[in-house]
């Protein structure tokens, strides 16, 4: 039976392969060459398929890239970062050339990074992708040194972090900041019929109590910086129980009568943090939300608060299941 020919390789009966491949590694695109390169962009409108409509985002997510952070004592970290750049897409238009985003991230890739940094590369994206909205969100893993509560022990504690700026076609620039803070939550009406046990009956017993994540977004007021150490604090000083680094048995111990002192139902987390957040003068407006992953109930005790600024946030975050910890 006579083999049939095959178009990418080399058939059984020697017959060689309809299409030659190859890679030419010497060759080079001069201008010219690069100027005579199909362009996207340039397509006619019935190229555009499904709906000619406009497309609110459109980009890349999770481009990586080692960025530059100074802390709040001056110190800097470089650290990985994964990226989500988006712009606006009007109907007429059949894509954005997405390279130019990331082309756009190299050029300011040396620069330490702020809100301000943020504002530079999205007004670039304006620019040169000829968009009218365009938003930028880096996430990274932030490291903070915390000391033990009593041993003198100290260790890097790592916080998820993200800084998101939106710039939309009225020239406005806003800024907010992503912070994930996890902590331990014990039970006040666990801790009650423990007592109760042991005073009427003699009953040794452990209240219950779990890690729990408070996921904070927070809107920067204009001209204002609030430091990632600042909204780390606030919420040690709302909460009081993070969970810890180092421990050894003075600390074990000195977590236990922490977390004696400062129960608290899944509500009372997001009313304390409410508590500071709101008193804060550099933040416009924010959203909280709580997760207790319960060890009683096979279920997680949840709550979202927000500040309650006209036209802002809302209390509409339902993936609490992305605040495993």
């Amino acid at each position: 039976m006579k083999k049939k020919p095959m178009y990418l390789h080399r058939s059984a009966d020697g017959s060689e392969a309809k299409i030659k491949r190859g890679y030419d590694a010497k060759f080079h695109a001069s201008t010219a060459y690069r100027a005579t390169l199909p362009d996207m962009m340039e397509a006619a409108h019935d190229a555009i398929q499904g709906a000619n409509v406009p497309i609110q985002q459109v980009g890349i997510h999770n481009f990586k890239l080692p960025l530059k952070y100074r802390n709040k004592a001056g110190k800097t970290h470089i650290l990985e970062t994964s990226v989500t750049g988006t712009v606006s897409l009007e109907a007429e238009l059949k894509g954005i050339n997405m390279s130019r985003i990331m082309r756009t991230f190299y050029e300011h890739k040396d620069g330490v990074t702020t809100g301000e940094w943020m504002g530079k590369i999205l007004k670039s994206y304006l620019r040169k992708v000829e968009t009218k909205d365009t938003r930028l969100k880096i996430a990274f893993s932030y490291p903070m040194l915390r000391d033990s509560l009593r041993s003198g022990l100290t260790g890097y504690q790592f916080y998820n972090v993200a800084f998101e700026g939106v710039m939309n076609r009225d020239g406005r620039y806003r800024r907010f900041i992503h912070f994930d803070f996890v902590y331990s939550s014990a039970c006040p009406c666990s801790a009650e019929l423990s007592e109760h046990a042991r005073e009427k009956r003699g009953a040794y017993t452990v209240p219950h109590s779990q890690r729990s994540k408070a996921r904070i977004i927070v809107e920067e007021a204009e001209g204002k910086k609030i430091w990632i150490e600042d909204i780390h604090a606030l919420c040690v000083r709302a909460l009081q129980t993070e969970t810890q680094v180092m421990v050894k048995r003075e600390d074990e111990q000195a977590f236990a009568e922490l977390n004696g002192a400062y129960l608290k139902f899944v509500e009372d987390a997001a009313r304390l943090l409410y508590k500071e957040f709101d008193g804060e003068k550099r933040i416009v407006d924010f959203r909280i939300a709580c997760s207790h992953l319960e060890s009683l109930h096979s279920h997680d005790a949840v709550s979202v608060i927000c500040k309650g600024v006209k036209d802002g946030f809302k209390a509409d975050f339902m993936d609490f299941g992305s605040l495993l910890c």
